[in-house]
């Protein structure tokens, strides 16, 4: 769903750009208290990000000549909050658009307010209320996390149409833009929501501290227990049978970073080659009405990774494997600075105070 230049109108591109602007500062500053408390949830926050770039190569067919690919949004809210997910898919959407020429530079709010905010805080919510409604449990958390992205592209396609309803070039019945979009996008949130949900069950079933949308859901619950001294109930939380010693949790947090990585590697170096194609949802939609006409031509169209391929090598499967390998090094790269830099200055700033007696620490630490 990358919104390419043209399509926008300059006013409604610079008042978009201005909003998402502001979601990206907030989003700085909510995401300083979200990868608090443990010095591993940066990097693990960095890797989300090159997991999102190498999946979104992955386009599968959903319709006759129509393909998708993720989004990410939802992905990135249940595993590292909605602030930092934010974050996330606009790391991923501005390294797209100036290495890869794949979305508008001048389209780039328009971008990260539509496939980041939007998706986030809508499947982030819808999220955090099917967990209190469900009862607690691994398979509660999993369903809900595939309602929860499997609302969020369509939601996604809703909220571009609204900007193109406002800002868009192209003369066209905004009904049957509106019908096609969601239409064609409630069948791409089925892929989402499927590749979501085995992701936050992989990450549950290793370490499910680590989702962050329902730490609350997957710890062991309080209970009353009577005081072998006064016989008053008492509010225990129990540890659970199995629980692992803290080297052991390092261990598998290192295991899981590295199996996320690759899994990314494999996806764009290798699985990319035999992604579906066809246009997506958004592409086929504007090249059925005519909106297709408007696109301009990108700025970055000369970059040695422009469409996904690397310039002067002629072989596909090397190129696009080399492109897409290079693509999550960046990302990983720059995602995980910008989290560790984050981290640094809630540090830095006293905003992680060791846990007061008798609390819980940090099993990372």
């Amino acid at each position: 769903m990358h919104v390419p230049d043209g399509f926008i109108d300059a006013p409604t591109s610079v008042a978009t750009g201005v909003v998402a602007a502001g979601a990206v500062a907030a989003s700085l500053r909510g995401s300083r208290r979200e990868l608090g408390g443990a010095e591993r949830t940066a990097p693990l926050a960095g890797l989300v990000a090159a997991f999102i770039f190498a999946v979104q190569m992955l386009n599968f067919p959903v319709a006759a000549g129509t393909s998708g690919h993720l989004l990410g949004g939802a992905l990135a809210a249940v595993l590292v909050g909605p602030y930092t997910g934010v974050l996330c898919v606009s790391v991923v959407l501005l390294l797209q658009a100036v290495l890869f020429a794949d979305g508008g530079l001048t389209a780039l709010g328009v971008n990260i307010l539509d496939m980041g905010v939007v998706t986030v805080l809508v499947a982030y919510g819808l999220f955090r209320l099917l967990v209190r409604l469900l009862p607690r449990g691994r398979g509660a958390v999993t369903a809900s996390a595939f309602v929860a992205a499997l609302v969020s592209v369509p939601a996604a396609a809703v909220a571009f149409w609204g900007l193109y309803a406002v800002g868009g070039t192209a003369d066209v019945p905004l009904g049957k833009v509106f019908a096609a979009m969601v239409g064609v996008h409630v069948l791409i949130g089925l892929g989402e929501a499927a590749i979501t949900a085995l992701t936050v069950g992989a990450v549950i079933a290793v370490r499910p501290d680590l989702v962050h949308a329902a730490r609350d859901r997957l710890a062991a619950p309080l209970v009353l227990r009577p005081s072998p001294v006064t016989g008053e109930p008492t509010r225990e939380q129990p540890v659970p049978e199995e629980a692992p010693a803290p080297a052991r949790t390092g261990v598998r947090t290192r295991r899981l970073w590295l199996a996320g990585l690759a899994v990314a590697l494999v996806c764009a170096g290798g699985l990319s080659f035999y992604a579906s194609a066809d246009p997506d949802g958004l592409e086929k939609v504007a090249a059925d009405n005519g909106i297709d006409e408007k696109e301009k031509e990108h700025s970055a169209k000369d970059s040695p990774l422009a469409d996904y391929g690397v310039e002067d090598i002629a072989n596909a499967r090397l190129s696009g494997g080399l492109a897409g390998v290079i693509g999550v090094g960046a990302t990983l790269a720059v995602g995980s600075g910008v989290f560790v830099v984050l981290r640094r200055r809630r540090t830095e700033r006293g905003q992680d105070r060791p846990a007061e007696s008798g609390a819980p620490q940090s099993s990372e630490r």
